[in-house]
């Protein structure tokens, strides 16, 4: 193998070790709330707070400000614990995939595949109900490209656009009505978003439960490779918080 020398300096985070915070301090940032150090999508849009790197007594104290007393806060990707006084409201063992070999060329499936939008909400959020992907909420609709399957006008399957470092978007929000499973309907929408980012000359990647096996192999047989283990955190700041810094 030919020598390599190694890199001069600190190798800098790549954009998915962190991707909220890529996101919002990238192609996202014109969404970002900011305080201090940490950022977060508006709550009506996506539940994570953006930590940095090297989070320390202070960024806790401003998230105790983003939180209010004993309020909640969501993690993506953060790997230590909270500091003292706060509570863990959830814990979720994920992996983080990226598209290593999607397969190209037009879709040819039967039921026609249809953008969704704003006012497409309230199926959304029904069919989200019913199904579990993961958070969505009202304004999860605006952060990129949303596409739907629908039978007899109702809509079945789903799958859309999240968080976006620079250079990738996520694909989120992958879900099919019970009734309509093994159909093939989200495997269809997964590679029918996956074209347009990489239109744009981006790399699609995701998040699956650890345990979700099923989920894990449909993406390994659509092109996905697992990159990473990753934890999904929620918290419960403290009642008596201290003052954040700003």
């Amino acid at each position: 193998m030919p020598y390599a020398p190694a890199p001069d300096g600190p190798v800098p985070p790549h954009p998915l070790d962190n991707p909220a915070r890529a996101a919002l301090t990238g192609p996202h940032a014109h969404l970002a709330e900011r305080y201090g150090r940490l950022l977060r999508y508006p709550a009506d849009m996506a539940p994570w707070l953006a930590l940095p790197d090297d989070p320390g007594e202070s960024d806790w104290a401003d998230a105790a400000v983003f939180a209010g007393p004993g309020g909640s806060l969501a993690t993506a990707g953060f790997a230590g614990p909270p500091p003292a006084g706060w509570e863990i409201t959830f814990h979720a063992d994920g992996v983080q995939m990226v598209a290593t070999g999607l397969p190209g060329g037009r879709d040819t499936g039967g039921d026609a595949i249809v953008p969704l939008g704003p006012a497409d909400v309230p199926e959304i959020l029904d069919l989200v109900e019913r199904t579990r992907p993961g958070p969505f909420l009202a304004r999860t609709v605006e952060l990129g490209t949303y596409l739907g399957i629908r039978r007899g006008g109702a809509l079945v399957a789903m799958a859309g656009e999240r968080m976006h470092p620079p250079g990738w978007t996520e694909i989120s929000a992958v879900c099919t009505d019970p009734e309509f499973r093994g159909r093939g309907l989200a495997a269809r929408l997964v590679l029918a978003v996956a074209d347009g980012i990489r239109a744009r000359g981006e790399t699609p990647f995701l998040h699956a439960a650890a345990d979700n096996t099923g989920a894990v192999r449909l993406y390994e047989s659509l092109g996905f490779e697992v990159r990473r283990a990753t934890r999904f955190l929620g918290v419960r700041a403290p009642v008596g918080a201290a003052v954040g810094t700003g």
